[in-house]
């Protein structure tokens, strides 16, 4: 933002042989709605005359300051350069492009309605929400020409639901270095306690995962929504809420309330259930739902 420099402001030379505005790297934010119809629509920049591709469109975003990360720099950018509440944006992604030294971060995010935006600095000569196939329509930036063929497909969410029991019953098995010897032998005499503490670590995932199987969601690191599944003597737990986890009781089968959950998801969200239960993993491929084991899992916990 003009008259508001931070100590990353500045170019910044790639090993492509190109300057890049950003001595610690940039990142945009794609922020977009979906209609209860399904029709997407992305908030775009039109930059201003003055600047680098000036008159064109892309993404909201700039240069990162030294001490911050990606999403956290694509949001502040956003909220000096529009009057958007970046404070309603769900994160869901984000992508890197590595230009050799130098790093671009698309931030993705997704918000409830599609409000009204205006300019907030001189770098901004306009906003616009755009229905995605007429982003190509306008003239756009370079690099953010570049990326839409990629970009286009990322708006999504992924949701992980994860299987309580069966994690539990992998975790206590002794495959997990944060447990004690004695719960390897008596975590189903505790299964409430249990499930707490799997509950409780699914926090970490907070901070987003990365490697997610089979390519189902085109991000380099991913914030899903996290659900976890308890049932039977562990169904008290979800009386407990935990920010960052939905944990939700089946009112019988586990099993049957994860296939319910996972079965014609909204559009624009993709399910991955975290189970080792063959039957389980079965059911939920059959419902479209990707399936991953608990390995996975505790190796990001």
């Amino acid at each position: 933002m003009v008259g508001c420099m931070g100590d990353g402001d500045g170019w910044a030379d790639c090993a492509q042989g190109h300057r890049h505005w950003g001595r610690f790297g940039a990142a945009g934010l794609l922020a977009y709605h979906r209609d209860p119809d399904g029709q997407v629509w992305t908030l775009l920049q039109q930059r201003a005359w003055w600047g680098l591709g000036g008159g064109t469109w892309g993404m909201f975003g700039g240069a990162l300051h030294s001490h911050e990360d990606a999403v956290t720099g694509a949001l502040r950018e956003t909220a000096e350069e529009c009057t958007l509440d970046t404070g309603a944006v769900t994160v869901h992604g984000t992508s890197v492009e590595d230009h050799g030294g130098w790093f671009f971060t698309s931030v993705i995010g997704e918000l409830p309605e599609r409000a009204a935006v205006r300019a907030a600095s001189a770098e901004t000569r306009g906003a616009r929400w755009v229905r995605v196939e007429d982003v190509t329509s306008h003239k756009l930036f370079e690099p953010f020409a570049r990326s839409w063929p990629r970009l286009k497909d990322a708006m999504r969410r992924l949701v992980l639901v994860v299987d309580a029991a069966n994690v539990v019953g992998a975790r206590m098995g002794g495959r997990s270095g944060s447990v004690g010897r004695g719960e390897h032998f008596g975590w189903w005499k505790d299964r409430a306690g249990a499930n707490a503490r799997l509950r409780d670590d699914l926090k970490a995932l907070d901070g987003g995962v990365t490697g997610v199987p089979d390519g189902l969601v085109p991000f380099d690191r991913c914030f899903p929504e996290v659900v976890l599944v308890v049932e039977g003597q562990a169904r008290g737990v979800a009386d407990e809420p935990v920010d960052g986890v939905r944990v939700t009781a089946a009112p019988g089968s586990g099993d049957d309330h994860i296939v319910d959950l996972v079965a014609d998801p909204a559009p624009g969200t993709v399910h991955l259930v975290v189970t080792a239960d063959r039957e389980l993993r079965a059911r939920c491929a059959a419902a479209g739902a990707a399936v991953t084991g608990p390995r996975w899992l505790l190796d990001r916990l």
